[in-house]
């Protein structure tokens, strides 16, 4: 009689059963860090081409956020054909943008602008922005609110939590622990730090 040495089935088993609880405690949370560092990216990736745009119309048109008006037609210095002139947009929504919450993003009764570009990337901003200026507000500045969502109308559109204090209290940057794909900006060149 020899003796052979090797694993039985039942150890196999055991071993595959415990590996498979393991990989089904950790894969939630591993794509959880994925899809937060994708949508990191995406930001970081929206708000330099919404800045780029800024100083690119400066340099042809002459007009930055503080000399907006809220009259969108033809060669008119408004956000709306700001981005729109120097971007590529495919679609234009006047209204409010729904997150999968049910939390309409909308900025007072006049409603949105939502600009959808060619990269999937939606950005959505009150139709009464103008004269976007930041600083004090008994000087009569008014900083301009807007929301990026980096994936459009995919899901899980939900907009993200600033840590400690709410975003636009004060106009000031917020931080994100836990970033998802909607993002709020003030004054296109004001980032939630991530």
């Amino acid at each position: 009689m020899t003796k052979r040495f090797g694993f039985t089935l039942a150890e196999v088993l055991i071993t595959l059963g415990i590996i498979g609880v393991v990989a089904a405690m950790t894969m939630p949370t591993l794509m959880n860090s994925t899809n937060g560092a994708q949508y990191k990216t995406a930001y970081k990736k929206a708000l330099s081409v919404l800045s780029q745009a800024v100083v690119l119309n400066v340099a042809l048109d002459d007009y930055d956020l503080s000399q907006t008006t809220t009259t969108t037609t033809d060669d008119n210095a408004s956000l709306y054909n700001l981005f729109n002139n120097r971007m590529n947009v495919v679609k234009t929504e006047g209204n409010e943008y729904t997150a999968s919450n049910g939390t309409d993003v909308k900025f007072g009764a006049s409603g949105n602008y939502t600009l959808y570009f060619n990269d999937g990337i939606t950005f959505t901003f009150p139709t009464n922005a103008s004269n976007c200026t930041e600083g004090n507000a008994t000087v009569g500045a008014t900083p301009c609110y807007g929301v990026i969502d980096v994936n459009g109308e995919k899901n899980p559109n939900k907009l993200v939590n600033c840590d400690g204090k709410n975003w636009n209290a004060g106009g000031e940057d917020c931080t994100v622990s836990n970033p998802t794909d909607m993002y709020p900006v003030i004054q296109i060149l004001q980032i939630c730090i991530l």
